[in-house]
């Protein structure tokens, strides 16, 4: 009896400090206060919202816990939330034609939730890269993005995308058209790379728009090579030679013919970039303008240019190689010595062409000629460039 008067005393004891007030006296409505649903609004509603906009989430009342944005594909958008812990903020844009799913808690575990689509997308862009996922390329090789539709918005495009290396290595992207009439932007490092780097390109663009007659991208893009043996060729017009170096020790030096001085039939100078060893394949002068002046199979076949300059096996050239020029453009040699150099060169290895009787320097966009400007020049050429002092 004892203890059933002391257990009556201490409910009444607890009753009247919970302020006497309450209509049940037993608590309940503080439990149910506890678990009130919060309130929150998002800034993109219903099944058309608008896409390449973050997403916020407000909380009427208390502060956030944590929010979580999915889509149906898995995805998630991550993001901060603001210092008074009453909204929060996606990281990235909203997609086109993406359903998402919005789930709220608050500071005490109670939760909401909400959902969205947003509007496809009228036009899509799209890209290709190279180099290709997992490759093993020269040191001379640059990251390259061709977009199928133009690319106004440059600017934003380039913010969202990210080169990572094994160490540290320091360049800037770059904007051109490319040889295809296409909108292009490379990654050049400042000097050719070192020999083992590992590099990462990953191409957040899911959710940004490319501006007027571009449409958006609706994916994001991911590829990683690795930097092979360094190796750099150079060819001398004017001595008929060419000269493989690796690590900077002389590997192979071979007698050649270069293009014929004197017009259209001479070659380019300047620093490119093997760009395919496309082995045997057939070459029609008039496919590069010269007419009908060849019309063979060639083999041991190592694109430099996109206009059709190429190294190869040229034995019908056999009297001129390593006393004069006389091909049509192209870096002519034996077909032994061509099959050794085919076999030991690898995509993206630098060919420095210098001497007498070239017709110009390689362009730009004509292949990877950016290694023919100083890299002041080429970081220039960044749509995030600081303006000019003046």
């Amino acid at each position: 009896m004892a203890a059933v008067a002391a257990t009556a005393a201490l409910a009444a004891a607890l009753t009247a400090c919970g302020g006497g007030g309450s209509s049940s006296g037993d608590g309940k409505s503080d439990l149910k206060a506890a678990a009130k649903k919060p309130e929150i609004s998002v800034n993109l509603t219903g099944s058309q919202a608008k896409p390449g906009e973050p997403v916020k989430v407000t909380l009427a009342d208390g502060t956030l816990g944590s929010v979580t944005v999915t889509d149906t594909k898995g995805g998630t958008l991550t993001g901060k939330t603001a210092p008074d812990g009453r909204s929060w903020t996606s990281e990235r844009s909203a997609a086109p034609g993406t359903s998402y799913a919005v789930e709220v808690k608050d500071a005490k575990g109670a939760t909401a939730r909400a959902t969205f689509a947003t509007a496809a997308a009228g036009k899509v862009n799209k890209v290709s890269m190279v180099p290709g996922k997992d490759t093993t390329v020269g040191v001379g090789q640059p990251v390259s993005i061709v977009f199928d539709n133009p690319v106004r918005n440059r600017a934003e495009v380039e913010r969202h995308l990210k080169v990572s290396t094994s160490n540290n290595t320091e360049g800037s992207w770059g904007w051109m058209q490319d040889y295809s009439g296409k909108d292009r932007v490379d990654w050049r490092p400042k000097e050719y790379w070192k020999s083992g780097t590992k590099v990462t390109l990953e191409a957040d663009l899911n959710g940004i728009d490319s501006g007027t007659s571009g449409g958006w991208f609706v994916k994001d893009y991911k590829t990683d090579f690795t930097i092979g043996r360094n190796q750099v060729a150079k060819a001398d017009l004017s001595t008929h030679h060419l000269k493989l170096y690796r690590d900077g020790e002389l590997l192979k030096d071979i007698p050649m013919s270069a293009g014929t001085p004197g017009g259209d039939k001479a070659s380019w100078r300047g620093k490119t970039v093997l760009m395919a060893k496309e082995g045997t394949i057939n070459m029609n002068s008039e496919t590069v303008g010269l007419g009908s002046s060849y019309n063979k199979m060639v083999d041991y076949s190592m694109r430099l240019t996109w206009s059709g300059m190429y190294a190869h096996a040229a034995p019908w050239n056999g009297p001129y190689f390593g006393s004069a020029n006389k091909s049509s453009g192209c870096i002519g040699m034996s077909d032994a010595d061509a099959k050794s150099v085919y076999g030991t060169v690898q995509v993206g290895d630098p060919f420095e062409i210098t001497g007498d009787g070239a017709k110009g320097t390689q362009a730009l966009n004509n292949g990877y000629g950016e290694w023919n400007l100083t890299y002041d020049a080429w970081k220039a050429k960044s749509a995030l460039a600081a303006p000019a002092a003046g």
